[in-house]
């Protein structure tokens, strides 16, 4: 059983060279693993949580900053040792939608005006930290450069 999602035949595709190392790590060759789906396709899906949970590993310790951008509010948060640092940033204008150019655009000649609100907060991580920041994948965030939360940090502090 994975510990994060399975990732997606797209992902897989992409992945293909590191998949083919991690197989090859284990000795297995290509015509092995053509037999392992063949006749133990659960061995193969083992193999597949295996390798996803090792690549959601490696993009999750490197997360540093999350966004989730819905259409009145972007959230974005900074990955800290013991917490995340939240930044909220709000529209009261019910025809901004922020996903779009245009919406996008409105904001930024427009965040410092009453209908822009900016709320801040730290969360702590659970146990799983890792699990935390996945969860906020699942939820739609992405990871970025974090070039908002930096603008926006600034703004509020």
């Amino acid at each position: 059983m994975a510990k994060y999602s399975r990732l997606t035949k797209e992902q897989f595709e992409e992945l293909h060279e590191e998949f083919i190392n991690f197989l090859a790590t284990q000795s297995i060759t290509g015509k092995e693993w053509d037999e392992i789906k063949r006749v133990k396709p659960e061995v193969a899906e083992e193999e597949l949580d295996v390798f996803s949970d090792l690549i959601w590993e490696g993009v999750l310790n490197n997360a540093s900053y999350l966004e989730n951008i819905s259409a009145m509010q972007l959230f974005l948060f900074k990955v800290e040792a013991a917490h995340m640092k939240l930044v909220v940033v709000k529209t009261t204008n019910e025809n901004i939608d922020f996903r779009t150019p245009e919406g996008f655009k409105w904001l930024q000649k427009n965040f410092a005006f009453e209908e822009v609100e900016f709320f801040t907060a730290n969360k702590d991580f659970t146990v799983d930290k890792k699990g935390d920041i996945f969860s906020l994948i699942e939820q739609g965030a992405i990871i970025t450069k974090g070039d908002l939360f930096m603008f926006f940090d600034k703004m509020v502090n």
